[in-house]
C-alpha cells in the first residue's frame, strides 16, 4: 500500500469509512518472504493510518463523529489453542507464532496507539478462516478442490490434525459491517461461526 496511491484515493473519495482488507496472507509464504509481510502488513497499515488521521483531522464535526477507521485482522494473533482450551476472547493475550501472524498483530497495535494518541476512531476485527467464491488458489479449501479435480495428491499440513474455525465470506462481511455501524472506538470485536473443524476433516468433506 503506497503512500501516494492512498493520499490519492482518499482526497478523491473522501470516505465515511476506511476498512483496511488488505493483508500478505498465509504463513507458509510469510515463513519464506516475512520481509513482504512486514512492508504490506506493517508500513502499509501504517500509510493508512497516517493519511486517514490527516483526512480526519480535516472533517467537520458531523463527519469526526460519524468516521470510523476499521482493521481487519486474523485470529492468528492469539496464537495456537491447546486441545480442550477455551477459545480466545478480545481480551486474550497476543501470541503471533509466525513472520504473518506476528506482522498482524504489529499492524493491530498501531491502530490502538493511533486511537490513543491522535484521537482516531479505530476499530479491530479479528476473523477467523474465510472461505467463498474466487478464494485464491493457495488456500486449503479451494487447494483441496483444484488438485482432487485435477487427479493430483491432495497436500495435508503436518498429521492433518490443525483445528481452525471456518466462516462463509458473506457471514464475515455481515459482521464487518455490524461492527462499523454499532461498535465502539477504540474496541477490537472477535469474528468467528463457531464451527471449529480439522483440516484432515475439511478436505474429507470436500472429497465426499
Amino acid at each position: 500500500i503506497r503512500s501516494e496511491d492512498v493520499k490519492g484515493v482518499i482526497d478523491t473519495f473522501k470516505p465515511d469509512w476506511i476498512v483496511n482488507f488488505a493483508a500478505e496472507t498465509h504463513v507458509d509464504n510469510s515463513i519464506c518472504a516475512p520481509e513482504q509481510f512486514i512492508n504490506t502488513n506493517i508500513l502499509g497499515t501504517y500509510n493508512l493510518l497516517f493519511h486517514a488521521r490527516n483526512y480526519f483531522e480535516r472533517c467537520n464535526t458531523s463527519k469526526k463523529n460519524t468516521f470510523r477507521f476499521l482493521h481487519v485482522s486474523t485470529d492468528e494473533i492469539y496464537g495456537s489453542l491447546r486441545k480442550n482450551q477455551d477459545a480466545s476472547t478480545e481480551v486474550s493475550t497476543l501470541k503471533p507464532s509466525s513472520p504473518y501472524s506476528a506482522s498482524k498483530a504489529s499492524a493491530d497495535c498501531l491502530v490502538i496507539a493511533w486511537n490513543v494518541t491522535y484521537g482516531l476512531p479505530g476499530i479491530i476485527t479479528n476473523c477467523s478462516n474465510n472461505y467463498g467464491p474466487f478464494q485464491f488458489k493457495e488456500k486449503l479449501i479451494p487447494k483441496t478442490i483444484l488438485n482432487a479435480i485435477n487427479g493430483n495428491q491432495i497436500p495435508v499440513y503436518g498429521n492433518g490434525s490443525q483445528q481452525r474455525d471456518w466462516i462463509f465470506v458473506d457471514d464475515h462481511v455481515e459482521g464487518i459491517l455490524a461492527v462499523l455501524k454499532n461498535g465502539l472506538v477504540g474496541e477490537r470485536y472477535n469474528i468467528g461461526a463457531e464451527d471449529e473443524k480439522p483440516n484432515l476433516e475439511v478436505i474429507a468433506s470436500i472429497l465426499e
